[in-house]
């Protein structure tokens, strides 16, 4: 049954290669180095498309477990029952369309390596599967009543603020900490930019037929946000390649337009944070929202950064002269949430030094634009006498 099982298995003989040229992914590197060297768990977080998946690969094969199996589980392409049994397995009849015994990725990785990518995707039910298989070791296939040891090394990563899933429940405290052994964090593109042309040169060099990219289009490329990091930059490569000219080379004019108009608009990073700061302050003061209801799921789901809050809280403090109890009043926040908002800030590196404020003049607030960022509609206004249910949840879950 395990052969059977086995063939279909990919070993990663010839792993795509890590690529690092900044001095924030050599860093990186030298921790993932030593944590190759020995067996404890990893977790690796990071944007979409960063290459979790290429660093976990690098890991394993420079571990003493390069010659097993490396296998790969996509936590979130899967449903809870499927997933269940992708990692565990099944016994023949143990629920309809079980028609054969089927060996889990965790068996098949026994020796091995197994990367479990979106981990935050998984339901609450399947962490407790995990967390018990992490504390004991052993798996029991659905429908048997038999376990088995196994010996595989956990690398799990994710795009999720997973401290942020265990304060709202959605994730166990208890199963973080365990894969939390050893953390790394991969910066996305848009902060390690002299990775770009790097990367880009490992794409370009296995190509069907040489290529060559000027000075100037590089600079373009390397100006360019890139929110799909390097998932992105691969498939832009890629369209070059069809692009070029007859002899191979590539200039600006050959690049994307989303590329080239972003290029030849972008404003300075610290302007760009000062403009969206802005427009999330005037929508908290003047336009109805509150933080808990309206910013602080954009952070989640990771259409603002770290930097957009602290540039947002900077921007409450000059208006209450460095007061946090101001801000609370300013962003809509109940007075009974200042530690819980204070927790968040300073979780999440997004605190603010009040005392730069003290003796500042308060700001005039800043003339009201479109906001170019897609903000969630407000409820809908409660009938007159109507109790506001999810305020109450909100602070008793707090």
């Amino acid at each position: 049954m395990e052969t059977a099982a086995s063939s279909s298995l990919r070993r990663v003989a010839n792993p795509r290669p890590l690529i690092v040229a900044s001095p924030a992914m050599r860093e990186l590197l030298e921790f993932a180095h030593r944590a190759a060297s020995g067996d404890a768990k990893v977790l690796i977080t990071g944007e979409t498309g960063v290459g979790k998946d290429v660093l976990a690969s690098h890991i394993h094969q420079n571990s003493r477990r390069r010659q097993a199996e490396y296998v790969a589980v996509n936590c979130a392409g899967l449903t809870e029952s499927l997933l269940e049994s992708e990692l565990f397995g099944h016994v023949k009849g143990s629920f309809t369309g079980a028609f054969r015994d089927k060996v889990g990725k965790v068996l098949l990785a026994n020796g091995g390596t197994l990367f479990l990518d979106e981990v935050g995707e998984m339901s609450l039910r399947m962490q407790a599967l995990l967390l018990r298989f992490l504390e004991n070791g052993e798996i029991q296939p659905v429908g048997s009543d038999t376990t088995r040891k196994v010996d595989v090394r956990i690398i799990a990563a994710t795009n999720r603020e997973l401290p942020e899933l265990v304060r709202a429940g959605q994730f166990r405290e208890d199963l973080f900490y365990r894969l939390q052994v050893i953390h790394l964090h991969v910066p996305p593109l848009r902060e390690r930019r002299g990775d770009i042309r790097a990367i880009g040169m490992s794409f370009i060099a296995s190509a069907t037929r040489p290529v060559t990219i000027t000075d100037e289009a590089w600079k373009a490329l390397e100006r360019y946000r890139w929110p799909g990091n390097v998932r992105e930059l691969q498939n832009v490569i890629e369209q070059l390649l069809w692009r070029s000219s007859v002899d191979g080379s590539i200039d600006v004019k050959d690049l994307p337009r989303a590329i080239t108009a972003a290029g030849s608009s972008l404003l300075p990073a610290r302007e760009r944070r000062r403009q969206l700061a802005d427009e999330l302050y005037q929508a908290l003061v003047n336009g109805g929202y509150s933080f808990w209801e309206h910013i602080h799921p954009l952070f989640i789901e990771r259409d603002i950064t770290r930097h957009d809050i602290r540039q947002l809280v900077r921007r409450g403090l000059s208006v209450t002269r460095g007061s946090y109890r101001g801000v609370l009043q300013l962003f809509g926040i109940p007075p009974e949430d200042y530690k819980r908002f204070m927790n968040f800030l300073a979780t999440h590196d997004c605190r603010a030094e009040f005392r730069e404020f003290r003796n500042a003049t308060e700001e005039t607030p800043a003339a009201v634009r479109p906001p170019a960022l897609r903000l969630p509609p407000l409820p809908e206004p409660k009938a007159p006498g109507q109790p506001d249910s999810d305020k109450s949840n909100e602070r008793a879950a707090s």
